[in-house]
């Protein structure tokens, strides 16, 4: 049987030969077999990969951001040794504060500085969850970002009090979505780094609360008089409001706003359960309370502006009113209060020697109004004692009502009677500007205040110790509010018979002797025909009389002799630095130099010829209490000895019987010179004790006259004898050099040996002007 032919067995499964292909035999389509579904392992696999890679561009996005908007982020450990921008205090030779330099005015406490209560209106108002979260508010931030986007780019707030804090400290002011981006940031870096007690502490020292006050407790002792941990409910809220907008809602500018927003404060309060509902109506009903604390004025202005810029120099200005340096200077806190009154005492009995002036201010005629007037003295706390400009409100014929700032004042007829006029309404009338002194305020009546008078005279007096050339008081001027030209260190004004110093210390180094006779009578120096003080002329005299009565005519001829360029010589030695022309004149005070250089160069003759520069700082210390720097006298022998004392002996004269002998009544070592200019333009006096010179002036800016007889003797004379009557208090055994073996008998009688002949100083009557 024939073997069956068998058909080729078909492998399982289609052969795909091409899409849509036939099969040659069959003559019919293959069948296409269904893909295969994955199993559910790999689905999720696929899921997990797609998610891993959109975070990884996320965290990748998020990090390439932080690095682009961090890299020029401070870091914030150097917060672990941050210190605010604090004041620079100053402090007199005994360590008492008179004084300070700030940009911002600030208090740093600790964090039980602030009362409890504050922090919890501060975190109700401004932080709500400042206690747990981590620097930022997620759904604050997020909501503000949303706004953004839809008003173009204007930020919107949500900042915590760490990124407000961060912005302080890091940040501009700048409201844009990048900078909230690098607050953001530091602030979760603060968080890290600190607890909440000390990221409170730094914001509560940091921040702006408007006039100038930084911090709560300093705004604290502005706004209520008070330091921060005493605040009650009511002050609390009104400081808590404050950070949002320190000049809308300043309770000094905007006062009805301040309490509405206060009063927010308060309700934020009530709502988180901080303060009762009782508390809160009753701290709402409250009225703003504030107490005004005014800064008090300097004692030394002119003097603490000195400092300043002498500082400035040395340091730079952000060192010097930021840093918190301690600087101990060579003030007298006691001799400067001194200075001070004696100065306007003075310049108040010229102005009443000269007589009732009028010629007042009126704001009225100038278009203000009573109730909106402001002088810039009243930017500064007055008590009584001061003089101080005032704004008369309401006249009487026998009542002068006025105010200086918002306290009331009233002058009644005693209080100008010096005027000469019975009734007040022909004096002043309503709207003048008038000037005043405070008298001590008595219990139960208006403040009382004398009339005074205020022409435009000014006085300056500057007083320094002779052994270490410290500055021990400086006034500059009459109100430094008014006029901060220093007329003590920058005014050149001339000098008159206080020159003759220089000429007769030219003299004796010439071989004068004070025992020498000059002859005090009619001369010409060519064309130039000079004449003395009182027109008169006291024929023979012996140099040592010459020199205390301050006569001209011998004090040329002196000049004459030695040369008027041998003069100018001297003047340079002691330390002047005036370009003196070289003409004969010259010898009787002709040439201009500042009180400062004058003080100074009369300083030497107690100080047996030793010229000491006067200094303002003794030592500058860092907030640590590390010195930084020390001035140290700076000392040159100027004179021989022998001359020195020689010149002693002359200028003690003065104050002994001379032009000067009204200080006599101060029964001490003294010696001094006046000085007059023409027209009495200029009126000084300088002198000293054993251990302190002093230097006073007294003039017009404008250079007019003080008038008839207002020479130094009148005008400076009776402001120098009441500082120096301080000055020297306490020091009645101190003796000039040389006096140690002398009674004060002796001091008083004139040195004329009787072994040595008067000597005559011969006329040199046709010595031209140069010589």
């Amino acid at each position: 049987m024939a073997a069956t032919p068998q058909r080729p067995v078909e492998p399982r499964g289609p052969i795909l030969r091409g899409p849509k292909s036939l099969d040659p035999e069959r003559g019919r389509r293959p069948v296409v077999p269904a893909k295969p579904i994955p199993s559910q392992h790999k689905v999720a696999g696929r899921f997990v990969t797609a998610v891993l890679l959109v975070l990884a561009a996320v965290t990748g996005s998020l990090a390439g951001l932080t690095l682009v908007y961090s890299s020029d982020l401070p870091q914030i450990n150097d917060l672990e040794n941050y210190r605010p921008s604090t004041t620079t205090d100053l402090y007199d030779r005994n360590g008492r504060l008179f004084g300070s330099f700030a940009l911002e005015r600030r208090i740093v406490v600790g964090y039980d500085g602030f009362a409890p209560v504050l922090r919890e209106a501060v975190i109700s108002i401004e932080d709500k969850n400042f206690e747990s979260h981590w620097g930022i508010n997620v759904f604050r931030v997020a909501g503000a970002a949303w706004h953004d986007i839809r008003s173009h780019g204007r930020a919107q707030g949500a900042s915590t009090l760490t990124m407000q804090l961060a912005r302080n400290l890091f940040l501009s002011d700048e409201r844009t979505a990048t900078r909230k981006i690098q607050e953001a940031y530091l602030a979760i870096q603060i968080e890290r780094a600190f607890t909440k007690e000390q990221i409170f502490t730094l914001y509560g020292n940091q921040i702006y609360l408007g006039s100038g006050m930084y911090g709560f407790e300093a705004a604290s002792e502005f706004y209520f008089s008070k330091h921060a941990k005493d605040l009650n409910l009511t002050e609390a809220a009104l400081l808590a409001g404050l950070p949002k907008g320190p000049v809308a809602f300043s309770p000094i500018l905007n006062p009805e706003r301040a309490l509405r927003r206060r009063n927010l404060v308060l309700s934020e309060m009530e709502s988180d359960g901080v303060i009762t509902h009782v508390q809160a109506e009753e701290a709402r009903n409250a009225p703003l309370g504030l107490h005004i604390t005014q800064p008090a004025g300097s004692v030394a202005p002119w003097f603490q502006e000195e400092v300043r810029r002498e500082l400035d120099k040395r340091f730079g200005s952000e060192e010097v009113h930021e840093a918190g340096l301690r600087i101990d200077t060579t003030l007298d806190l006691d001799l400067q209060e001194t200075a001070n009154r004696a100065v306007a005492d003075g310049l108040a009995a010229y102005e009443r020697r000269r007589g009732w002036k009028g010629n007042l201010e009126n704001v009225l005629a100038s278009g203000g109004t009573l109730d909106g007037y402001k002088h810039p003295d009243w930017a500064v706390a007055t008590g009584p004692g001061d003089y101080v400009h005032a704004l008369a409100t309401r006249v009487l014929p026998l009542e002068i009502h006025a105010r200086v700032g918002s306290q009331e004042i009233l002058i009644l007829p005693p209080d100008w009677q010096w005027t000469g006029t019975r009734y007040a309404d022909v004096l002043v009338k309503p709207g003048d500007i008038i000037y005043v002194h405070l008298l001590p305020a008595m219990e139960g009546i208006a403040r009382r205040a004398t009339l005074e008078q205020d022409s435009g005279a000014q006085g300056a007096l500057m007083a320094m110790d002779n052994t270490s050339g410290d500055v021990l008081a400086m006034v500059g001027g009459r109100d430094y509010e008014t006029s901060v030209f220093n007329r003590a260190t920058q005014a050149q004004r001339q000098v008159g018979s206080s020159f003759k110093p220089y000429v007769y210390t030219a003299a004796i180094e010439d071989g004068v002797k004070p025992t020498d006779i000059v002859v005090d009578a009619p001369v010409s120096f060519g064309s130039y025909h000079p004449h003395n003080y009182e027109n008169d002329f006291k024929g023979a005299m012996t140099v040592a009389n010459a020199f205390a009565e301050s006569r001209n005519i011998p004090a040329l001829k002196l000049a004459a002799r030695v040369g008027i360029r041998k003069v100018i010589d001297v003047a340079h030695k002691f330390g002047v630095t005036s370009d003196i022309p070289p003409y004969l004149p010259v010898a009787l005070g002709a040439v201009e130099i500042t009180l400062q250089e004058q003080m100074t160069s009369y300083s030497v003759f107690p100080n047996d010829g030793v010229r000491v520069s006067p200094r303002l700082i003794r030592k500058v210390s860092n907030a640590d209490g590390i010195t930084l720097w020390e001035d140290r006298p700076t000392v040159s022998q100027v004179l021989d000895q022998q001359t020195a004392r020689t010149m002693m002996t002359l200028l003690k004269g003065v104050t002994e019987h001379g032009t000067g002998a009204a200080a006599a009544q101060l029964k001490h070592p003294l010696g001094g010179k006046t000085g007059t200019t023409s027209d009495f333009t200029d009126a000084w006096f300088l002198g000293f004790s054993p251990s302190v010179t002093c230097g006073v002036w007294v003039g017009y800016d404008s250079r007019e006259s003080l008038g008839n007889k207002e020479t130094g003797a009148v005008a400076a004379l009776p402001i120098w004898i009441t500082f120096m009557k301080a000055a020297i208090m306490g020091k009645d055994d101190e003796q000039f050099p040389g006096d140690e073996d002398t009674t004060p008998m002796d001091r008083a009688a004139a040195p004329m040996p009787a072994t040595r002949p008067a000597r005559l100083i011969p006329a040199a009557s046709h010595a031209p002007h140069g010589q």
